[in-house]
Parts: structure tokens; sequence; C-alpha cells
């Protein structure tokens, strides 16, 4: 570190649009970065923009952006004293957390035991539980079999979500909504959960098909101090992957957004929680809130907060990794007007969202004013079927929603993304931006699945 107790070196251990995010705020801050990557992203956006670059394995994520023993290597290597994982790949895995600490690297994130205790999602539940905060009826242990998920199905009731322990991002999850279904999706839930997480243990949770998601947006040092930057609503979603986030969440009585608030930093602090994240719950129609999960890392959506109060959540993550206080308390945290956020993905909506990957002939992104655009693509860039096919993410501000969605239409339609094989998110979105119930407000998490009824015919 610095005589003034910041880092030298930080390592991003990540690629796309949050690598090239986390090597802008070390720039802004002074500090060198050094970009891994994978043969396939030998010529990123990141890799350009950073200070050195190092190859750490072939294109197969398991051996490059998931090999430790390369990245760490890396890190060895180019003097880096800590490691921003961004999101995804190891970025809330405990494992790594405890190899940097043993290797004396700084990892920019919830300390290993946190990442532990919340990546475990039924022990993240009984923790929460002891906190105080509400939780879907459920059960707090991994079912030990069969037998044992169908008596805890009747105690909870129908419908249901069989859920992944280890699971994350929408996948490692089921639903039966009727007993006939449940022994499928508790077959397929420990299958798929073995599969992505090596970890085949779930548990099973009451399933509301018509909630609204909320995530309140969290920053703990680690000092004592904790506070929330205000709530996001990430209610529209295909197959429980988020398509738009706005925030402040809409339609909603500011009491309860208040309650809401004040139960993350609450339950941040159970946990011991230190850095960036987001505390994640379920609005039932009938104005509950449910705790759902906690994300112990930085957010996809992260920009939303950013716009609304002017925070740089990626900088103040550095800043409390080298082990400074927050410069600022609950009292200073004033967001203002209306923010929205649109993922445009390499997906094709007519055929489920299929991946859509090629070689980007054009690529031209909007602008105009309080228009953001964090993005890694580029004319000739190969978006490849091997990683996430986020192509960028649109942010626009506005001092109401109504002209934040007028401001978001216009974004998208100047978004000008073709080649061989492409196809991208932004028709759709344009779709969901036009839907009477996204702009009253009143949709739920089942939105996207009704637009695509519709457009099939059933």
């Amino acid at each position: 570190m610095t005589a003034h107790g910041m880092f030298r070196t930080v390592l991003v251990a990540n690629r796309g649009e949050i690598a090239l995010r986390i090597v802008r705020a070390c720039r802004e801050m002074g500090i060198r970065s050094v970009a891994v990557h994978s043969t396939a992203d030998r010529d990123s956006s990141a890799v350009s923009a950073a200070d050195e670059a190092v190859c750490i394995g072939p294109e197969p994520a398991r051996d490059s952006y998931l090999n430790i023993p390369a990245i760490m290597e890396a890190a060895s290597r180019t003097g880096a004293d800590a490691i921003h994982p961004g999101y995804g790949f190891l970025s809330e895995d405990p494992d790594f957390a405890e190899v940097c600490d043993k290797e004396g690297v700084v990892f920019i994130g919830p300390p290993a035991s946190v990442l532990a205790r919340l990546g475990d999602k039924s022990s993240a539940r009984a923790l929460m539980a002891d906190a105080g905060l509400p939780l879907l009826p459920g059960s707090m242990a991994p079912l030990a079999s069969m037998e044992a998920a169908k008596r805890a199905a009747g105690r909870i009731g129908y419908p249901l979500m069989i859920k992944a322990v280890a699971g994350g991002g929408g996948r490692g999850m089921r639903i039966a909504r009727e007993p006939g279904e449940l022994a499928a999706a508790y077959t397929e839930a420990r299958g798929e959960a073995q599969a992505l997480f090596g970890d085949g243990r779930v548990y099973l949770e009451r399933f509301l098909p018509s909630a609204r998601h909320i995530e309140v947006q969290i920053l703990c040092d680690g000092h004592g101090n904790a506070v929330s930057l205000g709530e996001r609503d990430c209610t529209v979603q295909r197959r429980r992957q988020k398509l738009i986030e706005e925030g402040p969440a809409p339609g909603l009585p500011s009491e309860v957004l208040e309650e809401i608030r004040r139960a993350a930093v609450h339950g941040a602090r159970a946990a011991g929680y230190v850095g960036a994240g987001t505390v994640e719950f379920l609005l039932a129609p009938d104005g509950r809130f449910s705790f759902m999960e906690v994300n112990a890392r930085i957010q996809v959506e992260h920009p939303v907060t950013e716009m609304l109060t002017g925070v740089d959540l990626v900088q103040e993550q550095i800043r409390i990794a080298a082990g400074h206080p927050l410069e600022f308390g609950q009292d200073q945290v004033h967001p203002r007007g209306a923010v929205i956020e649109c993922r445009v993905n390499a997906e094709d909506p007519a055929r489920g969202f299929a991946p859509a990957p090629g070689v980007l002939a054009c690529f031209s992104p909007p602008a105009g004013p309080f228009v953001r655009v964090d993005t890694h693509a580029f004319p000739g860039l190969r978006v490849s079927p091997a990683y996430d096919p986020l192509l960028a993410k649109v942010i626009v501000w506005a001092p109401d929603r109504a002209r934040a969605i007028g401001r978001m239409r216009r974004a998208l339609a100047e978004f000008r993304v073709s080649g061989p094989g492409v196809a991208t998110t932004t028709g759709f979105l344009r779709r969901v931006l036009d839907d009477p119930s996204f702009r009253d407000a009143t949709h739920s998490t089942s939105l996207v699945d009704e637009l695509l009824k519709a457009d099939s015919g059933d």
C-alpha cells in the first residue's frame, strides 16, 4: 500500500464491462490496474485500458476466470496487493477469498467467513430469521431426501420453489405448483445445483407468482458503519434473470420502502458484512415483504444507484477494502430523480432468449443528455458463446419516472448492433417499456412470461 493507505496495484479477476468499469475506477484513484484474460479476450477493452495484462488460460471459464492458481500467479508476478473479483465467476467464492488472505493479497469484498455464511442460502435464511427479518414460509435446513421434501411441502403449501443452497443468479431453481410436480422439480433442481455449484443440496420456499423484486444497496466498512443507498426494483425478469432495473421502486408506499431499507441495514450488520452488496426482498401483492438472499458483491445494476446518489460504488468498495471508513453517513444519502437500466444481451427473444453470439459488424451505442452506457463491446468484437451474453447496460436519469421511460425509449431506438448471427434484446426491452402494467408500476415478476405467452398465442 501507499503512504496514504491505498493499494498500489489492483488485479481485476473478471472480464467484459465490469472489468473495464473497475479499471476505470482504479485509473481515477491513481491505482495501477492489471487485467487478467483468457486467450479469447486478449483484444478486449479491459485489456487495452489496463496498465498491464496477463493471460491466465484458454477460453473456457473453468480454465481461466475460474482458475484460482493462475490468477494468484498473475497477482504475484505483477505485484498486485489487492484483487477485485467483479461480479459472477469467483466474486462470492469463500475459498478464493481465503486463498487471497493466505497469500497476503486483499480480496475486495466481504471476508471469507461472511461469504460462506451468506452463500449458503439455508444458513443465510437462519441468520436473517434470528435477526428478525421476515421470511417466506420454507425449510430452514437442506432437505435430506425426497421424503423430507414431501413432508416440508405439506407444511409449507403450494406453489413452492426448490432452490439450491449454493445457488445464485436465478440458477438451481425449479417451481412445483402442485404435489404432482414436486418429484421432478426436486430431482432437476438437485441435478442442476450439483452440476453448476458442485453442491446438490436444496431447500424449499413458498413461491410468489405475482411479486415485486426489491433489492437494497448497502455499503458497510470495517469500522462499524453501515448505510443504505436506497432500493432498486428488479421485477422485470425472465427465468429469474433481470432485464430491467430501476430506482427508486415505483408505486410503493414510502413507509414500506423505508422499512425495507432499515431491515437491509439491520441484516447486513447481523451478518458482519463489509463492502458493497445488496439485501434482496420479495414484496407480495398485499404489501408484505420477505427476505430472499444477500448478493455479497457489486451488482450488474449498480449504475442505477450511482446515478441516483452520485456515489461511485466501485471506488467505495476499493476504499473500504483498503481499511478506510465511509466518508458519509445515512443522513447524507440523498437519491434524486428516477433511473432506469436496460440490459442489452446478445440473445434472441423470438427463440426463448437463446444466445445469439457472433462477430459485431456494427456497434453504435446511444448517447445524449443523462444517458450512460457501460459496455466492453466494439465493432469487430467476437461475442463468445462461452460467456455471459451481456453486451451493454443502458442507464438513463430523468427528474421523474415518466420522463426516464421516454428517455430510455429514445436511447434504445438509437442503439445499432448487427453482425452475422447476432440478435439483441433491444426490441423486447422497448416492448416492456410500452406495456401498460410497467408504465403504471403494477407489473410483477410474471410480466415477461405473460408477454412471451401472448407472442406464442397460448
